[in-house]
């Protein structure tokens, strides 16, 4: 086997950026130096990407039955490995929601997830869909991240960002503030922060301290600002301590990402979706990646859309992928090492 990761990227939809982008994060030469990075896709559409970024590459197509053949070798920078799905017929309109285009995505997700449960791949980075097109192709899932756990049978799936040092999970994610708020319980606090330990062993971090950040201003002041961490998060993370993890907190979110970056605590666990994106965004949008964890192989994703406004044209910015793509690299050896395995 090489001693690189094969690392499956899928193409994303076909009438945004995520062709383009992935065509540009493999013009650059240190994602190959790292692992082995495999197209899962539409030939055609990544031809056309080429010829839109003016990227000279060669396309080398794998064929699903020599993928434990390519196992034994190395990748070359200046060729683009795809896995052709031969799914798209004719062309996709730039910018706009298709079911055809919807279907195809999510064919590329499918099968980037049998290959990786096969153990034909080290571990998968997405670049982005359209939820609305996905929809349009009569697919019945929101996002990545369910599909991901629906198709691997997954239960504890969770969803952290990194960026530099910064490591943030959430409690909640894409539902209404007022909602996130009635799910601060001490139940799911208790619940997430079991799933967070158990996703920080598998990632390598043996004796990970987590902080909680708190949900009202100064941490509620002991109730002067809001009782929730009175009530529920405090004994959420007095009952996480009995059974072993080293967390901290209530923390006031107006600092702890701070203290966190800084590398007093290994990750943060963000109780909505804007507390932690925001933090996370600031620090560095571009190199902000997303990591499911919880899955039996590592799946990382850029953390923005489909950018249809500006697809077609070239010009978007292919950093987040390769932070994807390299970060995707760097777990993907605690995943197919059983011995570094947490289950």
């Amino acid at each position: 086997m090489a001693n690189k990761p094969i690392i499956g990227i899928t193409m994303g939809d076909p009438a945004g950026i995520g062709p383009e982008i992935v065509v540009k994060a493999l013009s650059n030469k240190e994602i190959y130096k790292k692992v082995n990075p495999l197209v899962i896709g539409s030939k055609n559409i990544i031809e056309k990407a080429i010829e839109i970024t003016k990227i000279k590459m060669d396309i080398i197509e794998i064929k699903e039955d020599e993928m434990n053949t390519w196992r034994e070798k190395d990748f070359y920078f200046g060729k683009l490995y795809i896995l052709d799905l031969n799914n798209i017929r004719g062309d996709i309109p730039f910018g706009k929601i298709s079911a055809e285009a919807g279907k195809a995505a999510f064919e590329y997700i499918k099968k980037s997830i049998e290959l990786a449960m096969e153990g034909l791949i080290d571990g998968v980075a997405t670049a982005p869909i359209n939820k609305e097109a996905i929809r349009a192709a009569g697919i019945n899932f929101i996002g990545h991240t369910e599909i991901f756990a629906e198709l691997t049978k997954s239960e504890d799936v969770l969803t952290m960002f990194q960026v530099d040092k910064l490591r943030i999970f959430f409690l909640t994610r894409h539902v209404s503030l007022i909602k996130a708020c009635s799910m601060v319980t001490m139940n799911n606090i208790y619940k997430t922060l079991i799933a967070c330990d158990k996703a920080l062993k598998n990632l390598g971090l043996i004796n990970a301290t987590i902080a909680v950040a708190a949900l009202n201003p100064h941490g509620g002041e002991r109730g002067l600002f809001g009782t929730e961490e009175e009530r529920e998060i405090i004994p959420a993370i007095k009952k996480a301590r009995e059974e072993g993890i080293r967390v901290e907190g209530p923390v006031p979110a107006d600092s702890v990402f701070y203290w966190a970056r800084l590398g007093c605590y290994d990750a943060v666990l963000s109780l909505y979706h804007d507390q932690g994106h925001i933090a996370a965004k600031t620090l560095d949008f571009e190199r902000t990646v997303s990591v499911t964890t919880g899955l039996p192989f590592i799946r990382t994703s850029v953390d923005h859309g489909t950018a249809f406004d500006i697809a077609g044209k070239g010009i978007a910015s292919s950093v987040s992928m390769e932070e994807a793509i390299k970060v995707a690299g760097e777990y993907a050896k605690f995943f197919t090492s059983p011995s570094l395995r947490f289950d």
